[in-house]
């Protein structure tokens, strides 16, 4: 005979089993309805987004001294569209177009312009039972219109990219990029057409943003990252001089085989930190990377911004300092890979924004602050404020204090002046490091400079990059130093 369950016993069963699935949905509505909410209402490729951008009349954009970057424009139907200021704004505030959707901070914003997203949580939720839901925001950004513009005509006609931002707060002045579009053209209903063709095919590709989405090679700027791993993990310290380095200056440094050369103009002689980078000696570098490990490199890499996107208000490519698939400590394939790559070849890949906020942080007492764009959005509600943010300390004051003690030799000293020449701001103590990032093959390499300023209270931080510039000192270098001087004329320091 076969055994039967009691009944009561099976609908206890069904009633948890039911109890367990209608929790299991609950969870998920909570998560996605409000933990979640607020990200996916205002993503840009939400349909809500979409629609509210057709019909509301968008908030407008000023830089941090007021100056209108966006506004809006009534066109012969009746609707409104987007007016910016500059082409120099391009990269950064980006375009909203009806027919081309968005970019820049239009698209990073665009629930907050057209007031589909409130920053009151409460009235947030209840948006949906009001007869007009729409609060558009207006966003004060930390741009600097002025030196935006000394940036896009410093870079000419080359292209590039420049970023300058205040390392105590991380609040970005320039991010210029060139070339440059109209981006008035794409969102004006008469010419959108026409403007979006001028460059959706250019193969200057106008519409990379190269401050944030450039991936470039960065020479002996990242001997700043090598410098920051080593000190913080204790494998080198600012006085370690290596056995064997001043006779590889003559002869080259041999890797299992390897040879890594000198640059031109690099003395035969036994360095320490601050004099390795005054010279940009790449044999010292070398040696400190193999000295300080794959694994620590990658770590404190890490800890400054690379392997992820950096939390910003732009989208961001990733900095690398190798491809990450060797077998050794940090991804690397043997000490050849790591050799080079500290001194800025072999596969490391960077944006000019994380090397601003290499620059950033040894200016800031070794802590890194979280770069930002957008201070502000106002709407009929008031204003919220967005205040800095720390992303956690790097080194310890020490260690930064030792590394910009070596930059600004790099700037000042006798022989650092050669390979930095103009990016001395005048009556003001400079610190700095240029790059010559090597491609090979023909054509010129890229030209790398990052530093801030003063060196003893650092006010702002820099990165240029000009794409086939030349040498670091001879592009990069004298416009950064054009630029901060820009800043300190502007504040009248």
């Amino acid at each position: 005979m076969i055994a039967r369950r009691p009944v009561a016993r099976n609908i206890a069963n069904v009633g948890v089993a039911m109890s367990l699935a209608f929790g299991v949905l609950a969870a998920g509505a909570g998560y996605w309805q409000v933990i979640r909410s607020q990200d996916l209402s205002t993503a840009p490729d939400n349909p809500a987004v979409a629609a509210a951008a057709k019909s509301v009349v968008r908030g407008e954009i000023v830089d941090r001294d007021g100056n209108v970057l966006a506004s809006n424009k009534k066109n012969p139907a009746g609707g409104f569209y987007r007016l910016y200021a500059d082409r120099a704004i391009a990269p950064v505030v980006g375009y909203a177009s009806q027919r081309y959707g968005s970019a820049g901070l239009e698209r990073s914003f665009g629930a907050e312009l057209t007031g589909l997203s409130d920053p009151d949580p409460i009235r947030n939720l209840l948006k949906k039972f009001q007869a007009d839901p729409y609060d558009p925001q207006g966003l004060t950004t930390s741009l600097s219109l002025k030196l935006q513009r000394a940036a896009v005509k410093g870079l000419g006609s080359d292209s590039g990219a420049i970023v300058m931002l205040d390392p105590r707060t991380g609040e970005v002045l320039v991010l210029a990029s060139t070339p440059l579009y109209d981006a008035s053209a794409i969102a004006n209903p008469a010419t959108e057409e026409a403007g979006f063709a001028a460059v959706s095919d250019n193969p200057a590709k106008p519409l990379l943003t190269r401050p944030t989405q450039g991936r470039y090679v960065p020479g002996s700027v990242f001997k700043i990252v090598t410098a920051i791993a080593g000190l913080g993990s204790g494998s080198i310290t600012p006085k370690m001089t290596f056995p064997g380095q001043s006779a590889a200056e003559k002869n080259g440094l041999v890797v299992h085989g390897f040879r890594i050369n000198e640059h031109p103009g690099v003395p035969p002689r036994t360095f320490n930190l601050v004099t390795a980078t005054e010279v940009s000696s790449n044999i010292w570098f070398a040696m400190a990377g193999l000295e300080t490990g794959g694994a620590n490199l990658r770590e404190y890499a890490d800890k400054l911004g690379f392997d992820a996107a950096i939390p910003f208000d732009l989208p961001t490519a990733v900095s690398q300092i190798t491809n990450g698939n060797g077998s050794g400590p940090g991804g690397f394939v043997d000490d050849v890979e790591l050799a080079n790559a500290s001194y800025g070849q072999a596969e490391t890949f960077v944006t000019p924004l994380q090397m601003a906020l290499v620059a950033a942080t040894v200016a800031n007492d070794g802590e890194l602050m979280r770069p930002r764009l957008v201070t502000a959005l106002t709407g009929k509600q008031g204003t919220r404020n967005i205040r800095p943010e720390s992303m956690g300390r790097v080194i310890s004051v020490t260690d930064a204090n030792a590394i910009t003690e070596a930059m600004q030799r790099a700037v000042e000293g006798p022989l650092g002046r050669q390979f930095t020449s103009g990016a001395k701001v005048p009556g003001i103590p400079t610190a700095g490091k240029s790059g010559t990032a090597e491609l090979g093959g023909s054509g010129e390499p890229h030209s790398w400079f990052i530093g801030f300023a003063p060196a003893n209270d650092p006010q702002i931080a820099i990165a240029v990059l000009v794409e086939r510039g030349g040498r670091g000192g001879a592009r990069a270098a004298p416009l950064a130093g054009t630029l901060m001087k820009a800043y300190f004329d502007s504040v009248g320091t």
